[in-house]
């Protein structure tokens, strides 16, 4: 199968987009809540695909990319609306900042990370994820402490509301981000800079022999997935309208570890089936557990648990089964069914594709057993001939 040209690609991002928007008119608004929380965390698990995926880096800190860009959405919408500042400059500038300074703290994690490889620089990230309440607590004053920041976030246009809710609006704003974020990085991939990428995950002593700076492009690769991640997180800032420690916490780096691998961990299709499931199974989890004849300590203690053992189960089961994730799944069944089926063979009528060779004739017919064939060209007379003679001899 070739791979879409750039312009194939971005055309049918656009129709997805579209396909999206149109869904939002036909579901009830908490299905567009949860649409648009899907759409924040697609942001941070496709960062994640091309740092782990094709990067080889094993990043546990996603969360915390994520709170970096909730916490600079919070901190500068909020100082935009105080001094009086409307339209779309509180909607852009704060999502401007959440990219910003996550990047920032993903350039902090490249440079370690141009020093340290597999559970160094898992424990590293990880501890960037435990050490977010302390940082809230010691700069309380700023960032709220253990409670977080209320934001003041720009509602929809005006025009708009008396005809489009205020989920619709969140998950229009999260759709197009999300789809912006999988073209970059599909770009980016499909690159100059993907190449050097995996070029670095496979071997980057022979990368570096090849002329590939493997410091640098690490670097890259956590400022990008940083981005992303920073993206997401002032999208789920601003669907809340609030930024707080717990929840941004070290289960939601695990899920988004998770919702990478069980998708397909190499695919940026697979980030997108993760997603999904990273909001709507704990829900539908929840919903069945809500529904279970138990007493009400039994409910409270399976609310929140169930979802995280199924989670697991689902991942262990992932990784024993399919390796590749979901994507990969479909991608196997896809490539086994054009094995089966090749293009111009329909799948109803397999013989139809079938199209009788005619055999050619032969110019002139092969002489029998009894008939002497014409001697060759080197004057060598046939086998029958040679008999003949000698037993007239």
């Amino acid at each position: 199968m070739r791979p879409l040209t750039p312009l194939v690609s971005l055309l049918l991002a656009a129709a997805a987009a579209a396909a999206l928007i149109g869904l939002t008119f036909v579901v009830e608004p908490f299905r567009s809540y949860q649409l648009a929380t899907a759409c924040a965390y697609l942001c941070a698990v496709a960062g994640l695909t091309l740092l782990t995926g094709a990067g080889g880096q094993l990043s546990l800190g996603q969360a915390a990319l994520m709170a970096a860009g909730a916490y600079s959405y919070a901190l500068s919408a909020n100082a935009l609306a105080g001094a009086g500042v409307e339209g779309a400059l509180l909607l852009l500038v704060p999502l401007g900042a959440s990219i910003l300074g996550a990047s920032i703290l993903g350039v902090v994690i490249g440079c370690a990370a141009g020093r340290l490889h597999g559970p160094y620089l898992a424990g590293f990230t990880l501890a960037l994820v435990v050490a977010i309440p302390a940082v809230t607590s010691t700069f309380s004053a700023v960032l709220g402490g253990d409670q977080g920041l209320w934001i003041t976030v720009e509602k929809r246009p005006t025009a708009l509301r008396g005809t489009v809710s205020n989920e619709q609006w969140q998950a229009w704003l999260a759709i197009i981000c999300a789809v912006a974020v999988m073209v970059v990085l599909n770009n980016l991939l499909r690159g100059r800079f993907g190449r050097q990428l995996r070029a670095v995950r496979d071997n980057d002593a022979a990368a570096s022999l090849s002329g590939v700076n493997a410091a640098r492009t690490k670097i890259i690769s956590f400022t990008v997935s940083a981005a992303a991640a920073g993206l997401g997180g002032g999208l789920l800032a601003y669907v809340t309208q609030s930024a707080s420690p717990g929840a941004y916490s070290l289960v939601l780096s695990l899920y988004l570890l998770m919702a990478a691998v069980i998708g397909g961990i190499g695919s940026l299709t697979g980030a997108v089936w993760g997603a999904l499931i990273m909001v709507f199974l704990p829900y539908a989890v929840n919903t069945f557990t809500a529904n279970l004849p138990v007493s009400a300590d039994v409910a409270a203690r399976l609310d929140g648990n169930l979802a995280v053992a199924v989670f697991g189960t689902i991942l262990v089961l992932v990784i024993l089964l399919a390796p590749r994730g979901i994507q990969g799944l479909i991608t196997a069944a896809g490539r086994r069914f054009r094995a089966r089926f090749p293009p111009g063979q329909s799948p109803s009528n397999p013989a139809s594709a079938v199209v009788p060779v005619p055999q050619s004739r032969p110019s002139a017919e092969t002489p029998s057993s009894g008939t002497q064939a014409p001697a060759t060209e080197t004057g060598t007379p046939p086998s029958g001939t040679l008999s003949t003679t000698k037993g007239q001899r």
